[in-house]
């Protein structure tokens, strides 16, 4: 398969302001580092989740490789072209190759504009002045299975799924090469996120798109995505194909979200792992493995200041944990339930 995207060790930090801030003493122009160095690969056609907690990274990494954050190391390859430090405007050709769905899916709609112009204003933008707006409009509401009808309506008068579907139509206005869906179910009813996920699949197959889906929800992943990665205080701490991870899980905390999902199967035997507490601050990460205040199984190896490296399973399947699941120091306690401790 050809490859589409290639991610390799890419680092984004913000600025922190003062105000608050700086009087709980973290310091004016304090840079934190959102993404701390994360690669990975997408082929073409391929669908890749990334799932993790709020303020995991997993947004600020998808806006980073859609142009929309700065990344200040490593590198996004696009198509075999570098993205990382090109000028808005050397960017531009690349953006309508790369479509980004924001998470929510009436607020992410301008009230201002009727459906038509959101779904026309892409062309507009990339200074596209041949095209018909108005048969445009109709093309693409056909294609997410709303009727012609829609293009005069406002977002208010839409409901979350058709808003939705609305955005799925913007995004492929230009006919790009890459989606990059922020939380595409969030909000959605159970059975309109199955719609949702079953026009992607459909679109994906008849377009030959390639997604990167961006979720808490592993009911999402584990339908529509082919690999996937575990993000945790801005790093994966697991990757792999979707299948393995949901079949063999490593990290303690691929578990206790794994746990946290409803599980279809009665008989399916999984670790009960209650996550409890917040992630620590960006600002001062824990030494060693940065997991192990949460961590049920913590050991003094993972407090000390060695962070684990990345070790595979197979060679489809990897993890950083000093002690994963089903290995010795781990294999009594992970049958039975266990807590974390408050952080």
């Amino acid at each position: 398969m050809t490859t589409l995207l290639e991610v390799k060790d890419v680092k984004v930090r913000f600025r922190m302001g003062g105000g608050v801030l700086s009087s709980l003493g973290l310091g004016l122009g304090q840079e934190v580092e959102a993404v701390a160095g994360v690669s990975l690969t997408l082929d073409e056609g391929e669908t890749y989740g990334i799932v993790g907690e709020s303020g995991s990274g997993k947004t600020t990494l998808a806006r980073a490789i859609g142009g929309l954050f700065h990344a200040q190391e490593g590198s996004i390859r696009f198509q075999g072209t570098e993205l990382c430090g090109l000028s808005e405007a050397k960017f531009r050709p690349h953006r309508k190759h790369i479509a980004m769905m924001f998470q929510d899916p009436i607020g992410s709609l301008s009230p201002r504009l009727t459906v038509r112009s959101l779904l026309t204003e892409p062309y507009k933008i990339q200074g596209m002045k041949d095209k018909d707006l108005t048969s445009e409009a109709k093309r693409l509401l056909a294609m997410v299975g709303l009727p012609a009808e829609f293009a005069s309506r406002f977002a208010y008068q839409l409901s979350g799924g058709q808003a939705r579907r609305v955005g799925v139509a913007r995004a492929l206005a230009l006919n790009p090469k890459l989606i990059l869906a922020d939380e595409p179910t969030a909000g959605l009813d159970v059975s309109v996120q199955g719609e949702l996920l079953n026009l992607l699949a459909s679109l994906q197959d008849k377009l030959g798109l390639s997604m990167i889906i961006i979720t808490h929800n592993l009911n999402v992943v584990r339908h529509i995505t082919d690999r996937m990665g575990i993000m945790y205080l801005g790093r994966f701490v697991e990757e792999g194909q979707t299948e393995d991870i949901f079949a063999q899980p490593q990290h303690p905390y691929t578990l206790a979200l794994l746990a946290a999902n409803p599980e279809p199967d009665p008989d399916a035997q999984l670790a009960r792992i209650e996550l409890k507490g917040e992630p620590p601050s960006l600002v001062q990460r824990p030494l060693g493995c940065e997991f192990h205040p949460r961590c049920p199984f913590v050991q003094e190896l993972c407090k000390s200041g060695t962070a684990p490296a990345w070790a595979g399973i197979n060679a489809r399947h990897f993890h950083r944990c000093h002690f994963p699941q089903g290995s010795s120091a781990q294999g009594a306690e992970v049958a039975e339930v266990a807590e974390v401790a408050e952080v």
